[in-house]
């Protein structure tokens, strides 16, 4: 079964599970640490490096504390939400889990979370600057400690612009027109056997940034959809645009590398020379095609573009169940991840750019060329980051596997990118309001 389509699944099924999840009774205040021996469980999604970072972490805290045993729990992505979901509904939740902006409301909400500040006696999250710090926040209240954050970025594979002779714009200051021509000139260069750029379409993140870029935005601070129709059409506009300059590959060359996996698409094989990506993963990127050189730089602007569209979007979160038995241990687990400069040690930048400066501190002098040139790209993105815009609300964790899905309308031409959009929202803003 074609990733993307597992995706829907699952996300079906955790919405459906969720709505009779198990909720756990009324938190204890300030929680304390039991002397006994204590079996808390961890549960994350990720690659194998990621394990054996996690379990390693996971050893170093119970060399900390040895009267707590932390039983480790892992799985892709698409495999992680159906267990999740799944266990949550049978009050089974594991006690600290990896968690990511899509579905935080959706379990906050249902109150499947702890809340947060109950075990502020043991958790420390002084150290996150607000703006990162109130990302895992939910109806104002705390709910999930950032990882860290990202802005999101062109990858521009700069082995190939020097392969066929092409300039690169000045990306200090880059317009789309220039970005536009590059690609195409490097398409045209290669004779087709590259093209410049691949487009966007179907991700939240960037569809955000687009939004910001005209003044706009996706979600309200009431959970409700603020995104013009008008805006979204535009941003499915501007890939056909590209398609048809000939700055991205065919209709039929995007749908052939829908869901490939990274080291598969088209900007790691050397099939396209930029795409847009959350910075975060660059290192992912460079890691995956060691033969290439690549480089981060900011999206292109028209003169009409708002300040501040860039914004940090959370890399993950670390919360805990509602249903556990051990609030205070789990607390603790969470602290250590948050604080513990081992941990950064270890993490590196995997869970993206780390939140606490003492993490990036820590982390840097570990980190290999492409990730000090993430770190960088980052830190040099902090003054141009604007507010960090509404979480995604419950009822609206399936927005990339629906975009997707008129995104491909459009590209097949079944429908108008402004029919497209409008059946869209109609249909996300009904997501929303059957959960409320």
């Amino acid at each position: 079964m074609r990733r993307s389509t597992r995706a829907v699944l699952a996300a079906a099924s955790a919405g459906l599970l969720l709505a009779a999840c198990g909720v756990g009774a009324d938190p204890v205040q300030n929680p304390k640490l039991s002397e006994d021996e204590v079996t808390i469980s961890m549960n994350w999604w990720g690659a194998d490096a990621r394990t054996q970072q996690t379990l390693d972490a996971i050893e170093l805290f119970e060399e900390e504390h040895p009267n707590i045993t932390v039983e480790p729990q892992y799985a892709d992505w698409v495999g992680y939400w159906d267990r999740l979901a799944t266990t949550t509904a049978g009050g089974d939740m594991p006690d600290v889990s990896q968690f990511d902006a899509l579905y935080l409301a959706s379990y906050a909400e249902r109150g499947a979370l702890l809340d947060l500040s109950t075990v502020s006696n043991i958790l420390n999250t002084s150290a996150l600057p607000d703006n990162i710090l109130d990302t895992g926040r939910v109806g104002g209240d705390l709910y999930a400690v950032p990882t860290g954050a990202t802005t999101n970025g062109v990858l521009i594979n700069t082995s190939l612009f020097e392969q066929y002779g092409v300039e690169i714009p000045d990306t200090d200051d880059w317009t789309w027109e220039e970005f536009e021509r590059a690609a195409v000139e490097l398409t045209e260069a290669s004779d087709g056997e590259v093209h410049g750029m691949s487009p966007w379409g179907s991700d939240s993140f960037s569809l955000t940034v687009w939004a910001r870029q005209h003044g706009g935005q996706l979600f309200d601070a009431e959970g409700d959809l603020a995104l013009d129709p008008d805006l979204l059409a535009s941003y499915w506009h501007r890939t056909l645009d590209f398609i048809d300059s000939g700055a991205a590959p065919s209709v039929a060359q995007i749908i052939e590398g829908d869901g490939l996996p990274l080291d598969q698409v088209s900007v790691v094989t050397g099939k396209s020379a930029m795409s847009f990506i959350p910075a975060g993963q660059f290192i992912a990127y460079q890691s995956a095609a060691p033969d290439f050189n690549y480089d981060l730089a900011n999206w292109p602007t028209d003169g009409d573009t708002r300040e501040g569209f860039q914004y940090l979007k959370p890399s993950m979160y670390w919360s805990a169940a509602s249903t556990t038995e051990h609030p205070a241990e789990a607390a603790l687990l969470i602290d250590f991840l948050t604080n513990d400069t081992r941990v950064a040690e270890l993490f590196g930048l995997d869970r993206g750019e780390p939140g606490n400066p003492a993490f990036r501190e820590a982390a840097e002098p570990h980190l290999d060329d492409a990730g000090r040139e993430s770190l960088a790209f980052t830190e040099a993105m902090a003054d141009e980051v604007g507010d960090t815009p509404p979480i995604i609300p419950n009822g609206a964790s399936d927005i990339d596997a629906l975009l997707k899905r008129y995104y491909q309308q459009v590209l097949f031409g079944d429908a108008s990118p402004e029919d497209a959009a409008e059946a869209c929202l109609s249909e996300l803003q009904d997501s929303i309001n059957a959960t409320g």
